[in-house]
């Protein structure tokens, strides 16, 4: 799979405000997601390292109780098992990378 058409994936609203497209590598999971202002994703944690890259607009991201807002030529790293929190600040575009692959990453082929 040495090259992904990311506008053929199916997209799917994982949570309220955010729609997302999704697929795996061998070692990692790739979500591209548009995101509603005022949406937001629960306080949770994975075994996984996260790292989101907005493209557009911007998220206030609160990573193990530390709050930053990350925006376009920000990206912001979460440690594996680190307990983060998403809020949108305004409609965007983030691109969002999971290593190793996230094998609840609904939708991702």
């Amino acid at each position: 799979m040495p090259i992904v058409d990311i506008s053929h994936l199916p997209e799917i609203e994982r949570l309220p405000g955010w729609r997302g497209r999704f697929f795996h590598s061998e070692h990692m999971t790739v979500a591209h997601y548009d995101f509603t202002r005022g949406s937001s994703i629960h306080e949770h944690n994975h075994p996984q390292e996260e790292i989101y890259h907005v493209l557009e607009g911007e998220l206030e991201m609160t990573i193990e109780g530390e709050t930053y807002v990350a925006r376009p030529g920000l990206a912001a790293v979460v440690p594996a098992n680190a307990r983060h929190y998403v809020r949108a600040l305004t409609d965007g575009h983030v691109l969002i990378v999971d290593s190793p692959r996230r094998p609840d990453a609904a939708g991702a082929r």
